[in-house]
Order: C-alpha cells, then structure tokens, then sequence
C-alpha cells in the first residue's frame, strides 16, 4: 500500500495531508507567510498541531524558513523550477528505465489501464489533472522502478514540490494532448522492455514539461 493509500490516523496526520494539498493545488498561495493562528482557525486543529505540519512540510521542501520572518510556502520560480526539473530528469528517467526492467506484466497492465481512464480527460483538452498517488502516472512509474533507495528520494523529498509547479502551471492548455501522447510512448518503451527508450522518452518528456511550465513563469514575470 503506497503512503497516498494510508487512512490518515491522528489529528496531525490529517492536517499535515490537508495542508499539503492546499499548498499544492495553490489554496494557499505560493510565497505566503504561514500563520499559526490563521490555520488552527482553517484546520480546527491546535497551534501545536499545525506547527508540526509546518515542519513535516518543510522537510519535503514545500516550506520554507526564514530568520525574523518565519514559516512561507515556497515560492514558484524560474530559478527552483531549472534545478528541480534537472533533479527529476535525471531521477524519473532512472526511473523508467528500472520500470521497464522490474515491473510485472500486471504491474504493466495496471498501467494501460490508468492511462486509459485518463485518455477521456484529456480528450476534453482542458487540463490534465491527476490526483496524487497511485493515480498519477509518474509516481506508478516511479513504484515500478522497484528500487527503494530511489522511491524515497522521489515520493519523499521532492515528488510533492513537483506536483506543485505540474498542478499550477503545467496541468493546462495546448501541452495537454501532447503530454499525454508522451505517457502513451512512455508505456509502449516499457511493456516492450526497452529501458533505454523508456529512459530517454521520460527525459525528454520532463524537458518539454519544463519548457512548458518556464513559459507560464516568464509570462507571469
């Protein structure tokens, strides 16, 4: 069971998966202070308890802290996106390679099987939203790797802040069919077993997720 899976079992749990969700999907804005006071109110929660969410976010880089300004979401910038974007080129093209190596053939079909429910999403060619988790497709890719060492480097450092920018930036317009077409070549490196196409397929699909996403920050500038 992947950790997306896993009920939330104490208050602090819900509010750590409740505010990381709002930071994400931008509820609360990228670069805000994050006030204690404001989001016990929010979450119905102690002060105590969203303190120790703040931190929990802050070790998956969602937040950051500051000497006489305290706890900020981070910021969203071209800068962050280039050296994050480099970590999971490098990282998620590992990925699909091992995925191509390791994953079962169930494994595989679950795959097509995920793409095919998100093909009527994107026939709409709005946006491509995915849920986190196993719902989303590189994070089963990034299972399918089998290796655990790199699982943890993704899902628990930097898969989320990812998510941030592909939520708020990346998840819209034209890129939307193409960025699915590049899922669909992806699978078909992977179900044929060539991890070397699958690795630069996943590579080159980041590069242009980053191209894409750095326009919208340079728009926005």
């Amino acid at each position: 069971m992947s950790p997306f899976q896993e009920a939330p079992i104490t208050a602090s749990d819900k509010t750590f998966i409740a505010l990381r969700a709002d930071v994400v999907e931008g509820v609360v804005l990228a670069g805000s202070k994050l006030s204690e006071a404001e989001l016990s109110t929010r979450y119905g929660v102690s002060r105590a308890i969203v303190r120790e969410a703040i931190n929990r976010l802050a070790n998956t880089s969602l937040v950051e802290r500051k000497a006489n300004i305290g706890a900020k979401v981070v910021t969203l910038s071209l800068e962050g996106l280039i050296q994050l974007y480099q970590v999971r080129e490098a990282l998620e093209g590992m990925a699909a390679r091992l995925a191509a190596q390791n994953m079962s053939d169930t494994e595989i079909a679950e795959l097509k099987a995920l793409l095919a429910t998100h093909s009527n999403q994107v026939k709409g060619g709005e946006s491509y939203y995915q849920e986190a988790g196993d719902v989303d497709f590189h994070y089963r890719i990034v299972l399918g790797s089998h290796n655990q060492q790199l699982i943890s480097m993704l899902t628990n450092n930097i898969y989320h802040l990812v998510r941030m920018y592909r939520v708020q930036l990346g998840m819209a317009g034209p890129r939307v069919t193409t960025a699915f077409a590049e899922h669909t070549h992806i699978v078909q490196a992977i179900s044929h077993r060539d991890g070397e196409l699958a690795e630069l397929l996943m590579r080159r699909h980041i590069l242009y997720s980053k191209n894409n996403i750095e326009a919208k920050l340079k728009d926005k500038a």
